[in-house]
């Protein structure tokens, strides 16, 4: 088979030729169409994340979306989306035209949507989804506002937040092209922040245009995280799933109590399988149907370098996806 394999660390992977893998008790052999290049795929990669340094050479594709050719629990030809370990334990990935993949981690897909579409939704659209309505138990009728809305788990936040029944909807990020953006998906308002805002001019900025919200997703932390917190409603949830923006965040200890108010930390290693297959499905649905997308660019496997490159360089907008079904 064929396979984009990492040889050395912080450098991106090579197509080479490698012998086809054999399945283990309990595990499925994955006919793989499409794996994305993610955030966490360049972080492993690099040798630098806390899962330490990995052993190389490797197949690098933390995730995917195939067809089984065999295994014990579904059917050759079923249509599945899977998870893998590259990078943070010994084995390979999902950048190859075959794989390996416990048979507990498979999620079969009933729906429509495109292979290369669905490996850009993959676990940044899980995360989103979920932490809106499982860790921040979004009613209908309120009122969230989605930090980082120009990455990949804004962009599912926002749209999520409204299919599941909030009454506002608000992002906020950086980026010079992130206001238009969120408004096309139907935001209410937005948040344009700056990477040298302070507390209080970042705070001051938000209350403007959001006013009080009961719900905020944060892939930021830092101050914008600081800042959202001061404008939450009482018994109003702040969910944070990544620390882009800064490692930690500040809080009043007297605003967080006297409203009730909750912090709680997010990560998908939570998830129960059946949690990530409702929420993989409920996704995929959603987008088969055009009413939840986010951008992607996509490569065919003899350009996973380029594809790897133009990822971490931020040369992509959304998510590179490699398209194994391409030579």
């Amino acid at each position: 088979m064929r396979a984009a394999q990492l040889h050395t660390c912080a450098q991106p992977p090579h197509v080479v030729d490698m012998d086809d893998p054999t399945p283990r008790t309990g595990s499925s052999l994955i006919a793989v169409s499409a794996a994305p290049v993610t955030p966490l795929d360049l972080l492993c990669a690099s040798g630098t994340s806390y899962f330490g340094r990995p052993a190389t050479p490797y197949v690098p594709g933390v995730q995917g979306v195939g067809v089984v050719l065999s295994s014990a629990l579904h059917p050759a030809g079923t249509r599945v989306w899977f998870p893998t370990s590259a990078g943070m334990a010994p084995g390979d990935g999902g950048m190859a035209e075959l794989a390996v993949v416990p048979d507990a981690d498979l999620v079969p897909i009933g729906h429509r949507v495109d292979d290369t579409h669905l490996a850009a939704l993959g676990l940044s659209a899980v995360a989103a989804w979920t932490s809106l309505l499982i860790w921040g138990g979004l009613q209908p009728g309120e009122r969230v506002l989605v930090l980082g809305s120009s990455g990949i788990v804004g962009t599912v936040a926002l749209q999520a937040a409204r299919l599941n029944g909030a009454g506002a909807v608000f992002g906020a990020a950086t980026s010079s092209w992130a206001g238009e953006a969120a408004h096309n998906l139907g935001a209410d308002g937005f948040v344009q922040l700056s990477r040298g805002d302070d507390l209080d001019s970042a705070a001051a900025r938000i209350r403007q245009v959001v006013g009080e919200v009961d719900l905020v997703i944060d892939p930021l932390c830092g101050v914008p995280a600081s800042a959202a917190l001061l404008c939450l409603a009482p018994r109003g949830r702040l969910v944070n799933l990544g620390s882009s923006a800064g490692p930690t965040a500040t809080f009043s200890s007297a605003h967080l109590r006297s409203g009730s108010r909750v912090v709680r930390g997010y990560t998908n290693n939570d998830l129960t399988p059946e949690q990530r297959a409702d929420a993989m499905n409920a996704i995929g649905e959603r987008a088969a149907a055009g009413v939840l997308s986010v951008p992607f660019d996509v490569f065919p496997l003899d350009q996973a370098a380029i594809a790897w490159e133009r990822q971490r360089s931020g040369q992509v907008h959304g998510r590179a996806v490699i398209d194994l079904r391409q030579s």
